[in-house]
């Protein structure tokens, strides 16, 4: 009977063997290439050969022009919680993400509680601000005013890159549809942004929370990507970018996505995004019980209760459905 119900194949690892979204590897790019499965890896072959890449070491898989990937590939990526992108021709760009590496809603409730209520919600925007800003006192500033603040400090940033690197620099110009329709500093901030825009996304999604609600962007399926990806641009993204425009390589895009996992690794970008997510709702370290199967109910006076348990006792069998007090 046990054999019976076997699924056939290698089983997905268990949640407590997963490696954790700041020990892995910050992201892997490949093209022309057909992707498959090996046990618990992933196989990238081409005319060179064949490559293994532990799938638990994934934390972004950033697939380009001209790559086949398989169903089991697929498979073992998401029960391993990487974030896949799809890197197209011309820029245009597909998201997916596997599992997160918990179990528990708890971060997901808190980002979901404080950005429902406007004070809460400026308090985390604050926040972020004064992550940029730390030799300063943020918290008296308005949202515009905070977004003044930041436009000139980017701008800043941008001038004091261009002048260092010897970079010509006019304004950030690109089109999403022709990514060939750019100078070659905003192709390479293009690159670099895509590949931090993808980091975000999985540290987002490896701790169970959504990038879609943000705190300062709205209105997007990524917002909190963005939040998140904005506290790293001035100090990663963007120095990469104009050092690579500086050198002049044939491919500025594969140049640059190899200098910018260089930089990741150097600045310890992974573990410092899950430090500053958890850090911004309120959770900075993961609970004990965080990886378990924990399963409450809502409850509108004690906010929790067990689930699994028959509440019928709790009833009068004559009860005729009326729960007014």
């Amino acid at each position: 009977m046990k054999n019976r119900n076997r699924v056939p194949g290698t089983p997905p690892p268990e949640l407590d063997e997963l490696v954790r979204a700041e020990d892995r590897m910050s992201f892997a790019y490949f093209e022309h290439c057909v992707i498959n499965r090996s046990d618990n890896a992933i196989t990238v072959a081409d005319a060179a050969g064949t490559v293994h890449v532990p799938a638990a070491a994934l934390s972004v898989l950033m697939l380009g022009p001209g790559t086949s990937v398989t169903h089991q590939a697929m498979t073992v990526i998401g029960d391993n919680g990487a974030t896949v992108i799809w890197v197209g021709e011309r820029g245009v760009r597909m998201y997916a993400f596997g599992k997160p590496l918990t179990h528990s809603s708890a971060l997901l409730q808190a980002q979901a509680r404080l950005v429902s209520n406007t004070r809460t919600r400026l308090a985390v925007a604050r926040a972020m601000y004064q992550m940029r800003f730390p030799d300063e006192d943020v918290s008296g500033l308005t949202m515009q005013q905070l977004r003044g603040r930041e436009g000139a400090r980017v701008r800043r940033v941008y001038r004091e890159c261009s002048a260092r690197n010897g970079v010509a620099w006019d304004k950030r110009t690109y089109d999403h549809d022709d990514f060939e329709a750019g100078n070659e500093i905003n192709k390479a901030l293009s690159a670099v942004h895509t590949c931090l825009y993808g980091l975000a996304h999985s540290a987002i999604v490896a701790l169970g929370c959504s990038p879609g609600l943000g705190f300062v962007h709205v209105g997007h399926e990524r917002s909190f990507v963005y939040d998140i990806a904005d506290l790293y641009k001035a100090e990663l993204s963007i120095p990469v970018a104009f050092e690579i425009a500086a050198q002049q390589p044939d491919d500025i895009g594969s140049a640059t996505r190899h200098r910018m996992r260089e930089a990741v690794y150097d600045l310890s970008i992974m573990k410092r995004m899950v430090r500053d997510i958890r850090g911004l709702l309120g959770n900075t370290e993961p609970a004990d019980d965080a990886e378990t199967d924990h399963v409450g109910l809502w409850d509108d006076k004690l906010g929790e209760v067990a689930a699994g348990v028959s509440y019928g006792e709790d009833f009068d069998e004559d009860f005729d459905g009326d729960f007014r007090e």
